[in-house]
């Protein structure tokens, strides 16, 4: 049972109609969609990922273009892929919050 939104007196669920107030109700339709928060982090995922490979590739010397400063190697053996996992990380826990949603 439920309240009739024009009238407020009880009445069934499925009802298409007030039997008090002869009323139309409408049928609401709920949509399963994906959240934001999941989406944002997603797309913050990716940026994390991209922001990873970028530094990495200029820091570990890919590039040929020789910095102005001298990267410290242990930015190059820990510190880019954590950035790039974290990136993974992200991404997976948003398209299981979308799944989920």
């Amino acid at each position: 049972m439920r309240g009739c939104p024009f009238c407020g007196k009880p009445i069934r669920v499925d009802a298409a109609q007030c039997p008090f107030c002869r009323e139309a109700i409408e049928q609401v339709r709920l949509r399963r969609g994906s959240s934001p928060d999941a989406n944002a982090k997603i797309r913050r995922g990716l940026l994390y990922v991209l922001l990873g490979g970028v530094a990495h590739y200029f820091a570990a010397g890919y590039s040929g273009l020789n910095l102005p400063v001298t990267i410290p190697s242990v930015v190059t053996t820990y510190g880019t892929p954590l950035i790039f996992a974290c990136g993974i990380g992200l991404i997976l826990y948003g398209t299981f919050l979308h799944l989920r949603g």
